[in-house]
Parts: C-alpha cells; structure tokens; sequence
C-alpha cells in the first residue's frame, strides 16, 4: 500500500524521544511534506472525499455490534466488512490480550487525521486497537509472539484485511478492508467466518496460531504480500 509518510519510528525509540525524530517526515496541512519535529506525526488535515482511501463510501452514521466474550462494542459498516472486522477484534480478545472500554474504535465522523489511511474509520471499515499505545509512525510495539498471531489472522482472512503495521507509515492498531464492496473474495471469505460463527469449536478462539502448518502457511503469505 501506498501513503503519505515515509519510514517508521521503532516504540522504544518512540517512548524516549523527547525532540525531534532524525530522519521522520509528517504530512502538512493537506500534503506539504516537511521534516519531523516531535515524535508524533502532526495531524495532515481533514478528508473531503465521499469515499474513503480504500473506495467504501463515507457514512454519517454506523450501526453498533458486539465484540463476542469482551463485554465491548464497536460502530461499523454493515455486512461483510463488520464480519471480517470483528473477526479481528475477537482474535485479539481471545489470543492476545482482554479488550476494555475504549479499546476498539471503529467509525468516527470527520475530523482530523495523520495518515490517508485513517479516512477508513469514516466508512466503518477499519478499527484500532489501542491506538495509544500503537499510534501512527510507530513500529515494534508487538512481542513477537503477538506478531504470529496478527500474521495467521491476516492469513486467515485472505488479503481482504491489511494490517497497518505493514505500512510504509505504521500503525500497529490499525487493520482495514482491503477490497472493494462486493468483491468474490470479501463475500467468500464473510461466508467462511460467518460458518465458523455458527459451529461451535470453530473460529475465533478455537484456532492455534503457533501450529506448524500454520506458522509455515503465515510465513508464505507475509512473503507474498510483501512482494
């Protein structure tokens, strides 16, 4: 994927930074590049497009669902791409740490934003997962077994998700639907997900993610997105 920013800042390199970031760039007001003067990336404006970055349309407004066994909720598109979406939040409630209050943002109304691909939140299509604690710019805040995990759900969906850690600009709380609405392999892989839902031991929460094959099958998705 394509975006605004150049380069990664590593967490740990982030949450000692007291000045400026050599080497960082940030996105002025509406696409004037200039060099990095704190470690946060400053906002790059606000989003005048009736589609968001990954072509879904902008919504005023988007209906609530339920992240199962978290006891929390996040606002998203309807259809397909809340299915593949709370797929990823329940992965990550069930496998990597317990979701709490306020750790799940999904759709937002327009406002500012740091990354082109942030504009996804305006269509209910992507969510952050502790968007504190992963923010824009930063990369290596995952252990790495967290990172086998985020990598077999990433698999397991297809390519119809795209992870922001793997942007040139990170975001490590951040995944978005990668296809457009209606696309063969969004409603295929809706329809699988929506099966496990309805088979118990199956789906989110059953799954090992550290299984050979699984780890081997990872390995060579990674590889082939990347390239």
């Amino acid at each position: 994927m394509v975006d605004v920013f150049g380069g990664g800042l590593s967490r740990r390199r982030f949450a000692g930074a007291t000045g400026a970031v050599a080497g960082a760039v940030v996105l002025g007001p509406m696409g004037a590049v200039a060099p990095a003067s704190a470690a946060v990336p400053a906002p790059a404006g606000t989003w005048k497009d009736r589609r968001s970055a990954n072509g879904w349309p902008v919504l005023t407004e988007a209906n609530e669902y339920d992240i199962e066994g978290s006891g929390q909720s996040v606002r998203l598109a309807d259809g397909d791409a809340s299915v593949l979406l709370l797929h990823v939040a329940r992965r990550f409630h069930y496998e990597i740490d317990q979701l709490r209050r306020g750790d799940v943002h999904g759709h937002r109304t327009p406002g500012t934003f740091q990354a082109r691909y942030e504009s996804n939140h305006l269509s209910g299509t992507a969510i952050a997962i502790r968007p504190e604690a992963y923010p824009v710019g930063v990369k290596g805040g995952l252990y790495p077994q967290e990172l086998v995990i985020v990598r077999d759900i990433l698999t397991e969906l297809d390519g119809t998700v795209r992870w922001g850690g793997d942007f040139a600009t990170p975001k490590e709380s951040h995944f978005e639907i990668a296809v457009r609405s209606g696309h063969p392999k969004l409603k295929g892989v809706a329809r699988k997900i929506r099966g496990w839902n309805d088979t118990p031991g199956e789906g989110a929460g059953s799954t090992d993610a550290f299984d050979a094959r699984r780890r081997a099958k990872a390995r060579a998705f990674a590889l082939r997105i990347a390239g």
